[in-house]
């Protein structure tokens, strides 16, 4: 794959999408911006989940256009939502099985590999209702993986979680950027996540998108608007740490 590439406008209720994009097909692309601004809206037109006027397209597979909407199922795309949302009635590996059934012949990451890397083995045979917060979300991820999707969205999927959680699942977040080529587009409001996922920063205002920002080298930083960089300053200054002049 190419790019991942969307034209998208519409109407829902008071909100109006109008958004543009031709993204890289690779890393991490980390979506962020105000409350409001439309960046769950984005990522359920991209699933299919909602529908807005337009294009879209991941390399050569046409999910939208002027004549044609392949609904969500039929899209390859995954999503992992800021609630779990594992089927109850069945184990951490049965929702993965379950998953695996549905992707049918499509290429994708292998059983065994998805369950190394999110340290699932030894919750394989638990009922999602005796997993922790941040074991749920692993298993929804895993889910979501093994779906074997062309494009991963990812809805704030740390945000549900407390602060032990978010440090238990950030590092399998990491492994995974490390260890899989398959595109994610990443939404979240917390600047530290957005330091360590992120090869590139849309921002979104009203609906719009405003240009990409790749990542200097080994300068995480490059990945934080000026909003998240005073975020950061400030809470280094309530720590009781000194800004150089």
């Amino acid at each position: 794959m190419s790019d991942i590439r969307f034209r998208l406008a519409g109407a829902f209720g008071d909100f109006r999408l109008d958004a543009e994009a031709t993204l890289p097909a690779s890393g991490v692309t980390a979506l962020v911006g105000p409350s409001g601004s439309g960046k769950t809206t984005l990522l359920r037109c991209l699933a299919g989940l909602a529908r807005a006027e337009g294009e879209v397209a991941v390399g050569e597979a046409v999910w939208q256009d002027a004549r044609r909407f392949v609904p969500t199922w039929r899209r390859g795309v995954g999503y992992v939502f800021q609630e779990p949302s594992l089927l109850p009635h069945l184990s951490v590996k049965g929702n993965l099985d379950y998953a695996i059934k549905r992707a049918g012949e499509r290429p994708g990451p292998a059983f065994d590999d998805v369950v190394a890397m999110l340290g699932l083995a030894a919750l394989l045979h638990r009922s999602p209702e005796a997993l922790s917060g941040g074991e749920r979300q692993r298993a929804a991820i895993g889910r979501a993986l093994l779906a074997k999707p062309a494009l991963l969205l990812m809805d704030e999927p740390l945000s549900s979680l407390d602060a032990a959680s978010k440090a238990e699942v950030l590092p399998y977040l990491e492994q995974l950027h490390r260890g899989l080529s398959l595109p994610v587009i990443y939404v979240s409001h917390d600047a530290l996540e957005v330091a360590r996922l992120a090869d590139r920063v849309v921002r979104m205002a009203g609906g719009t998108l405003v240009a990409a920002h790749e990542a200097a080298p080994g300068d995480p930083l490059a990945n934080l608007s000026d909003g998240q960089v005073r975020t950061l300053a400030r809470a280094a200054l309530a720590a009781g740490l000194e800004i150089a002049s």
